[in-house]
């Protein structure tokens, strides 16, 4: 077993990939044409965005859609970043909510928290123990 994939259901799959390139730096590696699949550029695992029209035709039961969560969904992704104040701050100009600014955790690591326009929740951090 690999973890490959985490995929981030979105109301405009192009829109959240733009904004992930402009806040954090990855670049889009695919785009369907169809605008309901897009992946980014982040190293072994994949960061992917599908369509919420998507998510109803894998599984009928519904599920929640974070931009219409008045709290971040409890789950997040985590990039790792030796200037999590710069990264933060360059986030919050491409558009995303801040939710906690950096700080200093007991154990040293520099932690923030942010919400996307598209309502995922991104933790900015220094790699534990640097």
């Amino acid at each position: 077993m690999k973890f490959a994939y985490t995929i981030i259901y979105v109301p405009d799959v192009a829109a959240s990939l733009a904004f992930f390139e402009k806040a954090f730096g990855f670049a889009t590696r695919f785009l369907h044409e169809s605008g309901m699949y897009g992946e980014l550029d982040t190293g072994d695992t994949t960061l992917a965005f599908a369509a919420h029209a998507m998510g109803e035709l894998n599984y009928s039961s519904g599920h929640v859609e974070a931009h219409d969560s008045a709290l971040p969904l409890g789950m997040e992704v985590a990039f790792t970043t030796d200037d999590v104040a710069a990264a933060h701050a360059q986030a919050i100009a491409a558009g995303a909510r801040e939710l906690a600014a950096p700080s200093e955790k007991p154990w040293g690591q520099v932690v923030s928290y942010l919400r996307c326009p598209d309502g995922s929740l991104v933790e900015l951090c220094t790699p534990v123990g640097a």
